[in-house]
């Protein structure tokens, strides 16, 4: 039985029936309650069981006189993150999600997932991590552990945490074992969709090899990164700017071990800073992008991430930055995989 299933009842079933889910699902007992197509009805709580005990209703009475009838929950298609992290706010703890005719789809539980991002996600799985051989002679490099799973794994279960559950996984080499490990995502609580290239297509090429995305913007991110990125205060950044793509950066230090004189364009000294540290931002390997710009991605040809980005800024419109301020590590070579396994050790996810 799922997640979901396990906080759904039929108003046709019994208040005994009703105790005994409730007792199951121990600190997160709430059920919801439904008609035969799933269409809510309300909410019903050990606490609404005993106020409707103490009002004189009995073991024979239906459900329907104790629950609540006006209960708060998430529309799939009309929500925001803000109005999400108002119910966090106000100790709402699971809330029903139901499509536009209020049939339940789906519950969200604050306990183990942080929100529900509107955005589909993409995976790049495909390449064949020549830097890490021999380790990726027989295994593709995001199915690589580190701890006890598989480097993916790790960022799998991360979107899922923040409701991205529409993944997309572009593989090639060694791409069936990928497909083998994850199938279609249910252990994971993801729907988990596969694409695969015929002849190398970059690092953003395949993406029109994906069937359709249900929503208008889309997370794009390599797979082979370990990192504990707020994808919600991300996706946020990237809403209210209105920009039509963000790039997650990461700070890079350069410390000049010497004093160093600026000049203006005379060579005439214009300051002096000891020993500066400059700081420059990276491209970390994670985007996110409105849906349109998929028009400009040619079709079976090959096209980097890069190349959007000119094309984005080509036609003048918006890209901005937001700098990780967490953990980040691109596991590219052996070096960076062994510290991976360290600091698994000592990451909170």
């Amino acid at each position: 039985m799922s997640d979901f299933d396990k906080h759904i009842i039929s108003q046709s079933e019994s208040v005994r029936d009703a105790l005994s889910k409730l007792d199951a699902l121990a600190s997160d007992a709430i059920l919801f309650v439904v008609d035969n197509e799933l269409h809510l009805i309300g909410s019903l709580t050990d606490g609404d069981l005993r106020r409707g005990f103490i009002k004189g209703l009995g073991f024979e009475d239906s459900l329907l006189q104790f629950i609540q009838k006006n209960p708060i929950y998430i529309t799939r298609t009309n929500y925001t993150l803000e109005q999400l992290e108002a119910y966090k706010e106000k100790h709402y703890k699971i809330i029903p999600i139901v499509d536009t005719d209020k049939v339940i789809i789906d519950v969200l539980n604050f306990r183990i997932q942080k929100t529900i991002i509107p955005a589909d996600g993409v995976l790049m799985a495909g390449g064949q991590g020549k830097r890490l051989r021999p380790l990726t002679a027989n295994t593709p490099k995001p199915l690589l552990k580190v701890g006890d799973k598989p480097i993916i794994e790790y960022n799998i279960d991360r979107l899922v945490q923040y409701g991205i559950r529409n993944i997309n996984l572009s593989i090639n080499y060694l791409g069936e074992q990928i497909e083998s490990y994850f199938g279609d995502g249910e252990r994971n609580k993801a729907r988990i969709s596969y694409v695969c290239e015929s002849k190398p297509l970059g690092t953003v090429g395949s993406i029109h090899l994906v069937e359709s995305f249900e929503h208008d913007d889309i997370l794009i991110m390599n797979s082979d990164l370990l990192t504990n990125i707020d994808f919600a205060d991300f996706y946020v950044t990237f809403k209210n700017s209105g920009a039509d793509m963000a790039v997650a950066a990461t700070s890079y230090h350069v410390d000049v071990p010497y004093a160093v004189l600026e000049v203006d364009g005379k060579n005439l000294a214009t300051s002096l800073k000891e020993k500066p540290r400059y700081t420059y931002y990276s491209n970390a390997g994670i985007y996110f992008i409105k849906k349109s710009l998929l028009e400009m991605i040619p079709k079976n040809d090959y096209f980097d991430i890069t190349d959007l980005m000119e094309a984005v800024l080509a036609q003048n419109k918006t890209i901005i930055t937001y700098p990780i301020t967490g953990y980040w590590l691109d596991i590219g070579k052996h070096e960076d995989f062994q510290k991976a396994q360290e600091d698994i050790k000592h990451i909170k996810f």
